[in-house]
């Protein structure tokens, strides 16, 4: 093995290689321009600058005026960010178990491995919490730059070969179309970018018998960070495993091959084993949370599949599988490069093949999504197949320039994939000039490395010492030819990602919802929260702010709330109230009801008012106002007989039964074409509720209001349309965009003096006092109080309740409540939350954490026996 490939195995195994003394004593500026520390922070370097390029050249923030939150990027991962800041600094008022400010009370173990595990979001609370979109984009950014490093670091432990273009194609990862188009818009995915090449060199530590300790920890922050796209990577690695075990020359007996399978699969074992106080949780928490429709999938065409191999393309029907003109031309190279062995030729090759048609198949297609086909994006495992792409493109260009003859066969090749997916409707306007330019620069690359290779290869021996000195114009030109090789494969690369990060970012703007920035709507909100929190005494609600999960960012305790854990239960008892919500139920929003803010003990409930239309260019501006209101605490006290109200399935008679008064007038409904008419009692509050509906509601002599039904996924909240006249005629004037679907009872109206009424009741017989630290909430009651005490909160799994001195006990439900049954010799109630699955997940966790403390003594006491036996003289006959 050449010097400089024994450096970059040291580098990467530390005082396991076979030169680890050199490296310990060598000079730190050496040290730098080691093949395995250059590569990586090379490839870093070069993401990092490429993705601000691609985020400056579309004038999204930080880099411009333009919002970034679309989609899910707004509605989930930067609110879950900002809580995520105020949780490691002290400023909230749950804990790890439970969070307060979303969804009237939600488990947050389940959220916390789901989006924020990773120890890249650690770095949020570097920043200001005026700056936490700032934040998020440096998370996302650095998450890239090591899934950048990583690969090039991966790259040249699987084989030696040219530092710089290990760089390149580690960077060419990291910008894959995947990264543009799903990754930096789901942040927690792209630490499965960052897991596969870790996961691939722990299978390299496995396949050689090395770091037995450190290969299981490496798999466990994998999965810790984010379960979903570590399996897939692991998948993945697993794949690239079966490829070395089968072409590299180290492992070429059979029980060599199977023990360096064992060892790996003991690895992943052990580490998913480390991780699975949170992933037993997050996997219970699924079972529990509100479902979605299932999904069939359906294969996208394949000229579409061929067409996101090309720059500037994005759709969410198809794999995005952009790596750069420059890295599939080397990548295509591979089946022709005679300079390879065909065994390696052939591994790869067939790797790339199988992989990319488990994309199509159905089979496969649920395998890498863990059975389930999911909603939305059905390639999300794509990253994996440029990762294979990338390593089948170092293997042909590890050790030089491919051959001419594998260059013409790689080239077709890729003209041929190009003119295939020219129908494609993905196809940009910008993506075929952008291939050619990469193209045409990545073949200039080629031809004038070529020579300098050809030198290198030719078969000379090296001139003596003593031998005359080259002249200086050939020694000139034996250097500047490389450099400028590697110039023109780095300016072909960066061109084409950053044309395409900046056309995926547009196209996404422009074709997706998106959420404006954080502004100066949000600041005058969070400010008279604040001023208005009174936690647990009552609840604040910070009511309707842009964006999603708005509680998060502004605080309060109200009913918003987006995850994909969101409890069935959650999700069900307050649609049954009449609240509203979108992605299919997922996604619970505010209602501005007085009913149930007295259910919900919303004391202060903050409403805003647009002042402009929203922008992508502009932070929002609003006026806001704050009304406080007597309300029941967040205990009371129920009668163990229920009182008699409305009858029906409404969501009018559903607050009447939790509430346990009637408070709404029911009238009969008759309608004529688009008007509804009903008689309600002079002066009452006219509601208007029907989920499925979508267009305006118009009360007679009041202004239009508006609704938004568009089952399965967006169910409108019931709304107030105005104050009935004195004639006590109701007559609502429908402007439909649809067909116009309604419920059985879809106006009630509500008489404030019944209500005024009830809170008065529920108040006198509530809890006196009532106290909340992290996740247990303890009441005081009255003395004598009999029948059920109801905490204004979803009765999800994981609570546990008990009256006075009692033995705790999972919780009874009251109408979707959490409810505590009272006899009468009890004077205080406490519940406490702990998430499902934590206990089981523990105890896994323990037994992987004995598993790893054992493999590390065996591994070390097998090392102790082997160097006494390599200390021992050989056995012999005596030498006279």
């Amino acid at each position: 093995m050449p010097p400089a490939a024994e450096t970059v195995l040291d580098e990467v195994d530390g005082e396991e290689g076979k030169r680890g003394p050199t490296r310990a004593t060598g000079s730190p500026r050496r040290r730098l321009r080691s093949p395995a520390v250059a590569g990586p922070l090379s490839a870093a370097l070069f993401t990092a600058v490429l993705f601000a390029l691609a985020t400056r050249l579309s004038r999204s923030h930080p880099f411009g005026p333009v919002t970034r939150n679309i989609v899910d990027l707004g509605q989930q991962y930067l609110p879950f960010h900002a809580y995520w800041r105020e949780f490691l600094l002290g400023e909230t008022h749950g804990d790890a178990f439970l969070n307060w400010n979303s969804g009237f009370g939600t488990g947050f173990l389940g959220d916390i491995g789901t989006y924020l595990s990773s120890p890249f979001d650690l770095l949020v609370v570097l920043f200001p919490a005026d700056r936490i979109e700032l934040a998020l984009y440096v998370v996302t950014a650095v998450k890239i730059t090591a899934a950048g490093a990583a690969m090039a670091l991966l790259l040249l432990r699987m084989r030696p070969g040219p530092w710089p273009v290990a760089a390149v194609l580690g960077s060419a990862y990291a910008l894959s179309g995947w990264t543009f188009n799903l990754g930096a818009t789901v942040p927690m995915w792209l630490d499965g970018l960052v897991a596969f090449p870790l996961l691939c060199l722990v299978g390299e530590w496995a396949r050689t018998g090395r770091r037995p300790v450190l290969g299981p920890v490496v798999v466990a922050l994998a999965w810790t960070a984010n379960f979903y796209t570590a399996y897939m990577a692991t998948i993945g690695a697993a794949v690239v495993l079966a490829v070395r075990l089968l072409t590299a020359e180290e492992t070429a007996g059979v029980r060599q091959r199977l023990a360096g399978a064992l060892r790996a699969a003991r690895g992943v074992l052990i580490g998913i084993g480390l991780a699975a106080p949170l992933v037993v949780v997050i996997f219970l928490g699924t079972k529990v949370a509100d479902p979605t429709p299932e999904s069939t999938f359906a294969p996208a065409a394949w000229a579409d599949v061929l067409a996101r191999f090309l720059p500037a393309t994005t759709s969410l029907a198809s794999p995005a599988l952009f790596i750069g003109t420059p890295a599939l031309a080397l990548a295509l190279t591979l089946p022709f490069n005679g300079a390879v062995a065909p065994r390696v030729r052939a591994g790869w090759s067939a790797a790339v093949v199988l992989v990319t048609l488990s994309l199509q198949w159905e089979p496969t297609h649920l395998l890498w999504h863990a059975g389930a086909s999911p909603n939305g994006v059905p390639y999300r495992q794509a990253f994996v197949l440029c990762g294979l792409l990338i390593v089948a493109g170092w293997f042909s260009a590890a050790r030089g320039v491919p051959r001419p003859t594998a260059l013409l066969a790689g080239g077709a090749l890729l003209g041929l994939l190009a003119w295939a997916a020219h129908g494609s409707i993905d196809i940009d306007h910008w993506t075929y000039p952008a291939f050619g330019v990469a193209a045409a620069l990545a073949l200039a690359a080629a031809l004038v490395a070529l020579p300098h290779h050809r030198g290198r290869t030719a078969g000379a021996p090296p001139a003596p010492r003593t031998a005359p000195a080259a002249p200086a114009r050939a020694l000139s030109a034996a250097r500047l030819l490389p450099v400028l090789a590697v110039v023109l494969l780095v300016v072909a690369q960066a061109g084409e990602a950053a044309v395409t990060g900046k056309r995926i970012e547009e196209q996404q703007r422009d074709k997706v919802s998106w959420a404006p920035r954080i502004g100066p709507w949000h600041t005058a909100v969070a400010d008279e929260v604040a001023r208005a929190d009174a936690w647990p005494k009552y609840r604040t609600e910070p009511g309707e702010v842009p964006g999603g999960n708005d509680v998060l960012i502004v605080g309060g305790q109200g009913a918003d709330y987006y995850s994909s854990l969101t409890a069935e239960v959650t999700s069900r008892t307050l649609a049954s109230l009449g609240f509203g919500h979108y992605a299919k139920g997922r996604h619970p929003v505010t209602l501005d009801n007085p009913v149930t803010d007295a259910l919900f003990s919303i004391g202060t409930r903050v409403r805003s008012v647009p002042t402009e239309p929203l922008r992508q260019d502009a932070p929002p501006r609003a006026t806001v106002s704050v009304a406080t209101t007597p309300v029941p605490p967040l205990v009371t006290v129920r009668p163990a007989k229920r009182p008699a109200t409305h009858p029906g399935d409404s969501a009018f008679a559903e607050q009447e039964r939790l509430l346990g008064a009637d408070v709404y007038e029911l009238p009969a409904v008759t309608r004529d074409g688009r008007t509804v008419s009903a008689r309600c009692p002079a002066g009452s509050q006219a509601w208007f509720w029907a989920p499925e509906y979508r267009g305006g509601a118009t009360l007679a002599g009041e202004q239009r209001v508006d609704f938004e039904g568009k089952p399965p996924a967006v169910r409108g909240p019931m709304r107030a349309l105005g104050t009935v006249p004195r004639s006590g005629e109701v007559r609502i004037e429908l402007s439909p965009e649809r067909k116009v679907r309604l419920p059985r009872q879809p106006v009630g109206c509500l008489v404030r003096d019944r209500l005024d009424s009830a809170v008065r009741e529920l108040t006198a017989t509530g809890a006196i006092e009532v106290r909340a630290t992290g996740h247990t909430v303890t009441a005081e009651l009255p003395p004598g109080s009999t029948g059920t005490a109801v905490l204004a909160a979803p009765r999800i799994s994981g609570w546990r309740c008990a009256a006075g001195d009692a033995e705790p006990r999972p919780a009874r439900a009251y109408q979707g409540l959490v409810a505590i049954p009272l006899d009468g010799r009890a004077n205080t109630v406490t519940c406490s939350f702990r998430p499902p699955g934590l206990k089981l997940g523990g105890a896994v966790g323990l037994t992987a954490l004995l598993a790893l403390i054992a493999t590390g003594a065996l591994h070390r006491r097998a090392g102790r026996r082997a160097e006494q036996r390599a200390d021992r003289p050989a056995d012999g006959p005596a030498v006279a």
